[in-house]
């Protein structure tokens, strides 16, 4: 009986001592990371068969096991993903909030002075001081394009390391993951055991894993299989992917995540397929917010640039010349895919032909394989990626170049590519850093208008005349010759000569056909007919040459003498071969050249790039001159339509200015900070109540522990007290038999 109470009082004092020994881990791994609440679990022995009853044998430990809840864990998971990517995202706006919405660092002061100059020098175009004051108000905003500019590209710099960081980090985990998963297969192999702190810190590194990226566990025995973002296999067992930063292909100041295969095989992984965690919030960041700021300053740069070159170059200089490019800015860039077929002989450019077309967006072009009915060798797809809006051209067959036209941007493609090969195009991301005054000389600030008008002063009637207004330069100050070349191919006579990197649009052959050619190449020509040329903002109507032999046909400028004739009602003297268009009452005639245009008074008559309007009430033979202005001292016409560019609608298909536009951007930027500040607290507030739910259940309580303690010191002294009486009873039993 003594012997059989002993190992009753052994298995008793052993449990206790075990409980003991898990009740003091437990609070001495209270502030330990990651650390799961471990508790005994016992038995009875199996009893004794007595014959008159079965008599109990004493306790086992069965387990120590952790308290430890599936669904809980992977609440937290979720929730430290998401607080992960919120915060990254959150940080990373808040920079670019502050720096476009910074009132004396923004870019809207400076626009502001800009145009302010702008009147002061509209006021007096003679003054000096008011001219160097232009100039150097436009040399600060060249200085507030290029300073945010260059702050956006320190803010992608930063992020590229980041992006860098995070994915060692990842890198770190997942080597960690696969080592506990091999250590925990040994220390469990053939039984039933529980390693229970590597089991604890294989956890903690999936949730540290959570807060860099997306995850997701799946278990396989005894070990986990890791997978991030949208399904990319990270550790299977105790094999792991390594994940590195690579450039773009298409962009080499674009960090992009490559995975390297435990069996070497690398591929570089989309960024949409990595949601989730730090990694995913700066993916978010530089895709929703970092590029769109970068383009929409650009494009407001390219925007800003084009109109007031486009009106700057209308106007005259103080030495008399036509006014060149006020500023110069960035131009679009295009990069081919470093991966791109080595036998393609394909380059691609890009030009931007119309300003108020652009949008923010980048565009990738991809060679794919033809489709009927096409019969080019290939074919280009255009992505917006923006919003992935998809547009297909035929690629170039001979001559081997080919142009088509996305958002007001001329892509031209010169030799042959194999299907597969990819370009980006950025139109506008460069627009803002390559911003810079072009004038260096005050005098060649073109403030007045080329053109004068003047009623001659022998007029008996009352008609008066405007001040014309120049649309485009084309013909100023006196035309220009086209060359006939007759025969230039097996069949084909051509025209050439116009000006400028014009595209000319003829309407020309029986039957008369309708064709645009790029700047710089010869306009096929049918002598036998009269051709109608449109080119620069100018029309004109040019009859077959007597006789259809290689010479040259002469364009005049707009300069001519308008003389009234009372009996028709009539105007003539402008200039032939250019059409003639009327405009009154709010209806626009087209009258060919060399006919008499009917008048009605304050009808504008716009032909060789300008228009004027005519009033009152002419006398027969009254005439009116449109001459070269002799002098641009003291004509302000051009400041003044220079200074209506600031509130001109020249954006988004003429729907908004670059005024508005930035402040669009800075809207923007600052509703989604606002948002993603918000969002972020309310992400962290969810994992806080995740975690605590968790805790509630597998953290550990220091009083409970307390008590446990007490509880199991009790069972000790107990158990030990047991023993005693088993030494006592058994002292007597031998004390009875020595007797």
């Amino acid at each position: 009986m003594g012997s059989s109470i002993l190992s009753i009082g052994q298995s008793a004092l052993n449990a206790a001592q075990i409980g003991v020994a898990t009740t003091g881990h437990n609070i001495a791994n209270a502030s330990t990371a990651g650390y799961t609440r471990q508790v005994v679990e016992q038995g009875a022995v199996a009893p004794q068969d007595a014959g008159f009853a079965f008599v109990g044998k004493g306790t086992e430990v069965i387990s120590v096991s952790r308290v430890y809840n599936q669904f809980l864990t992977s609440q937290v998971l979720s929730a430290q993903t998401s607080s992960s990517q919120l915060s990254a995202f959150n940080t990373q706006i808040t920079q670019v909030d502050n720096l476009l919405a910074d009132p004396n660092a923004g870019l809207s002061p400076a626009l502001q002075d800009f145009f302010s100059s702008i009147q002061g020098v509209s006021s007096d175009p003679n003054s000096s001081a008011s001219r160097q004051a232009l100039l150097s108000s436009g040399e600060s905003l060249s200085s507030r394009f290029q300073t945010l500019s260059g702050q956006i590209s320190d803010v992608r710099q930063s992020l590229n390391g980041q992006i860098g960081a995070s994915i060692s980090n990842i890198n770190v985990y997942a080597s960690q993951i696969a080592k506990l998963n091999d250590a925990i297969e040994k220390a469990q192999a053939g039984g039933s055991k529980t390693a229970n702190d590597l089991l604890d810190q294989r956890d903690q590194a999936v949730f540290q894993l959570s807060k860099e990226v997306k995850v997701s566990v799946v278990h396989q025995g005894d070990s986990y299989n890791v997978f991030i973002g949208s399904g990319q296999a990270l550790v299977v067992g105790v094999k792991t992917s390594t994940l590195y930063a690579a450039s773009s292909p298409t962009d080499p100041t674009r960090t992009e995540v490559g995975v390297r295969t435990s069996s070497g095989l690398s591929t570089l992984l989309d960024e949409s397929s990595l949601p989730g965690g730090a990694l995913g919030g700066l993916f978010d960041f530089r895709s929703g917010t970092l590029d769109v700021a970068q383009n929409t300053l650009g494009r407001v740069a390219t925007n800003l640039a084009s109109i007031f070159n486009a009106q700057h170059a209308l106007g005259q200089t103080q030495t008399g010349a036509l006014g060149g490019n006020f500023f110069n800015v960035g131009v679009p860039t295009v990069q081919a895919s470093s991966i791109n077929n080595g036998a393609s002989t394909a380059k691609l450019t890009a030009t931007i032909s119309d300003a108020s077309q652009l949008t923010v967006s980048d565009y990738r072009v991809q060679a794919v394989a033809t489709v009927s009915p096409s019969t080019a060798p290939v074919q280009y797809r255009v992505t917006r990626l923006s919003d992935g809006t998809v547009s297909n051209f035929d690629g170039p067959t001979s001559p081997a170049s080919a142009t088509f036209t996305v958002d007001g941007v001329d892509l031209t493609v010169n030799g042959t590519s194999t299907v597969g090969d990819e370009f980006l195009v950025r139109p506008v991301a460069n627009g803002a850093s390559g911003f810079s005054v072009a004038i260096t000389n005050k005098s060649d600030i073109a403030l007045a208008a080329p053109v004068a008008s003047s009623a001659t002063s022998t007029n008996l009637g009352t008609g008066t005349v405007t001040a014309p207004t120049v649309n485009a330069t084309t013909l100023l100050p006196s035309g220009f010759n086209l060359t006939y070349n007759a025969n230039t191919g097996p069949t084909t006579s051509t025209l050439t000569g116009f000006p400028g990197n014009l595209p000319v649009t003829i309407t020309n052959g029986s039957p008369a056909t309708t064709v645009t050619y790029p700047a710089g190449t010869p306009v096929k020509y049918d002598p036998a007919s009269a051709a109608t040329l449109s080119f620069g903002g100018v029309t004109a109507v040019v009859a077959a040459p007597t006789p259809t032999v290689p010479g040259t046909i002469t364009i005049p400028g707009p300069n001519s003498t308008l003389t009234y004739n009372a009996a028709s009602k009539t105007f003539s003297g402008f200039p032939i071969p250019l059409s003639i268009t009327v405009t009154a009452n709010g209806t626009s005639t087209v009258y060919p050249p060399g006919t008499a245009v009917p008048f009605t008074p304050g009808a504008t008559f716009a032909f060789g790039g300008v228009s004027v309007a005519i009033s009152g009430a002419p006398s027969d033979g009254d005439t009116f001159k449109i001459t070269g202005n002799a002098t641009g001292f003291g004509d302000n016409r051009n400041a003044l339509l220079l200074g209506k560019l600031q509130s001109a609608n020249t954006l988004d298909g003429g729907t908004t200015n670059f005024q508005g536009a930035y402040s669009q951007l800075v809207s923007n930027v600052g509703s989604k900070a606002h948002e993603i500040q918000a969002t972020s607290a309310a992400a962290d507030s969810l994992l806080a109540q995740s975690v605590a739910s968790q805790q509630s259940e597998s953290g550990v309580n220091l009083d409970e522990e307390a008590a446990n303690l007490l509880r199991y010191q009790q069972a000790y002294q107990a158990a030990g007290k047991l023993i005693q009486t088993a030494s006592t009873l058994f002292g007597v039993l031998l004390s009875l038999g020595g007797n």
